[in-house]
């Protein structure tokens, strides 16, 4: 006979206005990555011509599709979040719904660890981002200085 080891998991509790703080906060921030990114695909058209360039192409094209992935990705968490911000009467109405207030309490879990995920792998996404331009910068201005 096997013995399944059990995982444990603490879940705090958060009021509505908590989970509420919650919902603006990421919206503010999935909000400023889009702007953001309307930057990064500036940042790669103004490079376009460098980021060809068959040292660092292949390079780029990964960064490149993972920039749009990212931009689906973030309309997508944004629709999410907007729902889950509009589900947030089942938790302040007066009517005990147990099964949903619990439904609701899993989905802000949920959602809180796909953000946390989302941002760091975009963090990590435009720093790769920036060190292949800083590089054709070095390379640009290194080019300049020897004409």
């Amino acid at each position: 006979m096997e013995i399944k080891k059990q995982k444990y998991r603490y879940i705090e509790w958060l009021s509505a206005e908590e989970m509420h703080g919650a919902s603006k906060k990421w919206m503010s921030e999935l909000s400023f990555i889009k702007d953001e990114q309307l930057f990064l695909n500036d940042l790669v058209k103004s490079y376009t011509l460098q980021l060809i360039d068959s040292e660092v192409f292949n390079k780029s094209q990964k960064i490149i599709d993972r920039i749009s992935k990212a931009e689906s990705e973030v309309i997508t968490l944004m629709k999410r979040v907007q729902s889950h911000e509009n589900l947030l009467e089942i938790m302040v109405n007066d009517v005990d719904e147990l099964k949903m207030e619990k439904a609701y309490l899993e989905t802000h879990w949920e959602l809180t660890d796909k953000i946390e995920r989302y941002m760091v792998d975009y963090r990590n996404l435009k720093v790769a981002l920036f060190k292949v331009i800083s590089r054709l910068m070095k390379k640009d201005k290194q080019k300049r200085l020897l004409n």
